[in-house]
């Protein structure tokens, strides 16, 4: 089975380059000042080169404008834009048109009627991202370290593909995987030693955990 591995909320030089050794797939840039892991557009200007090809690059972006989709597009020329607010399908679409950039929704899920209302997003993205719905005083609407009810997915990914989030590390995916049948994994507090700060050995032990489950 083909899995798609993301590392989310790089933010050295150091770590994108212990990502992209360890295998990820996909490495993820966060512009939200609220979070431990944002980067500004200088860092996210100054950090893309980093990369050259050794993965592709999403820019997380919550509820954002117009403006601030270009300035990220011409700092990062990320591969996709993940779109973690509280967007509208309606929204997505017009920055679908607009700027032609693959798309990633993410929605935070809890219980059946947060995945039935995911459904809105399925044909307008690239991909679909199953998060932990996020606690009722949390900041962040992702990068909390928890988790959900994954039996909830057991058959959505007979109906398209999606990528899981929430809580996962090298302790638990595996068996995230074998529960939800998801093509892709996206991870952030899981591989990090305090908030903002990503753990190269975590990282290193994440891609190892999920490479093992993928020839299971």
């Amino acid at each position: 089975m083909d899995l798609t591995v993301k590392i989310c909320g790089l933010r050295t030089p150091e770590t994108l380059h212990a990502a992209i050794e360890a295998g990820a797939d996909w490495v993820g840039f966060v512009f939200f000042p609220k979070s431990p892991r944002h980067v500004s557009l200088d860092e996210a200007k100054a950090l893309a080169p980093v990369v050259a090809g050794g993965g592709k690059k999403v820019a997380l972006l919550v509820d954002p404008a117009d403006e601030l989709i270009a300035d990220v597009i011409a700092a990062l020329q990320p591969d996709f834009l993940q779109l973690h607010g509280h967007e509208t399908p309606e929204r997505i679409s017009e920055i679908k048109q607009r700027f032609g950039v693959p798309l990633i929704k993410a929605v935070g899920i809890a219980d059946q009627d947060d995945l039935t209302r995911a459904g809105a997003y399925e044909s307008l993205v690239d991909w679909m991202l199953y998060d932990a719905k996020p606690p009722k005083q949390a900041v962040l609407p992702g990068g909390n370290g928890v988790s959900f009810d994954w039996t909830l997915l057991k058959e959505t990914g007979k109906q398209h593909h999606f990528m899981l989030s929430g809580g996962l590390d090298a302790g638990n995916v595996a068996n995230a995987l074998a529960m939800t049948g998801a093509a892709g994994v996206d991870v952030s507090s899981g591989v990090e030693s305090a908030p903002g700060i990503k753990d190269p050995e975590r990282i290193k032990a994440f891609m190892t955990a999920v490479r093992h489950s993928a020839i299971q």
